[in-house]
């Protein structure tokens, strides 16, 4: 009796399992060294007496701090990509943390066009070929849970964008939180008097729940509706979610042209729009 083994298969197999294991040792190693860094930094500047200098050393400090945490959302991604989303926010971290973070929201990577054809078709049940015209195999986008790309349906003359989910990402970010979580509950015994672990705990909550797809189609259509009723001109444009073609990894609905909003800035320059200007005012309103 031949017994047939594939090395490949096994391979991939323990990567799989293993992987879990390394992200944890990645984002300890990494956390370790920021916080001891601020902990040898709180040294230092106990020693300056004055407040001026010691405003520029800690701005300093977090300028070094943010290259790391930028990085290690950069290199882990996933949930660490809504990590940085959420912390760089002006109310929340220090100002060279905001101005590197935030640059972070639209570099998630890609999932390889093979595997995202697999997942899309196993949750529709049919091949891309008998459901799409075209499919544009590079995505236009790809964020920490999922990647968009541009498709025209057969027999429809208007394109649409067809969002999957990146497999396999809900258990690894389930990894990421338990890590932060840990974490969190570290720091604030010893450092920080806030409840960082039940803000983690509500993350944790939410995050759970963009991995519904037909949960987030039932809510676009929830908004649509309500603009609809309360203003008939609205500027805000829900696009339509095409029935039939929703799953809970895969969300079809049509294409809408615009601009991201990260780009705005550089779209209104381009267009001669000045961002104090009457016109940028009027748009705020």
């Amino acid at each position: 009796m031949l017994f047939h083994f594939d090395l490949k298969k096994f391979q991939e197999k323990v990567s799989t399992q293993l992987r879990p294991w390394q992200r944890s040792f990645q984002f300890w190693v990494r956390a370790a060294d920021i916080y001891t860094g601020y902990k040898v930094f709180q040294v230092r500047a106990s020693l300056e007496k004055d407040v001026k200098k010691q405003e520029v050393m800690w701005e300093k400090q977090h300028e070094v701090a943010a290259d790391k945490i930028y990085s290690m959302c950069s290199e882990l991604g996933g949930f660490f990509l809504k990590v940085a989303q959420i912390v760089g926010k002006p109310d929340l971290a220090p100002a060279p943390w905001v101005k590197r973070l935030v640059t972070l929201c639209d570099q998630a990577p890609a999932t390889p066009y093979n595997v995202i054809r697999v997942v899309l078709e196993k949750e529709l049940g049919q091949s891309i070929d008998e459901l799409f015209e075209y499919f544009d195999k590079d995505p236009l986008g790809s964020a920490s849970i999922a990647q968009v790309h541009r498709a025209r349906l057969k027999g429809d003359k208007n394109d649409v964008v067809v969002k999957v989910q990146h497999p396999g990402v809900q258990e690894l970010m389930m990894t990421d939180i338990r890590n932060l979580q840990a974490f969190a509950l570290y720091i604030q015994k010893t450092d920080v008097k806030f409840d960082l672990f039940s803000v983690t705990k509500e993350m944790e909550k939410q995050i759970s729940y963009e991995f519904d797809f037909v949960r987030e189609a039932e809510a676009m259509a929830r908004i649509q509706h309500f603009l609809c009723q309360n203003n008939k001109k609205s500027p805000v444009r829900v696009p339509c979610v095409i029935r039939d073609m929703v799953s809970r990894r895969v969300l079809v609905m049509e294409y809408i042209d615009g601009i991201p909003i990260l780009k705005l800035g550089d779209e209104m320059e381009k267009r001669g729009i000045h961002p104090d200007g009457k016109l940028a005012a009027a748009a705020k309103m």
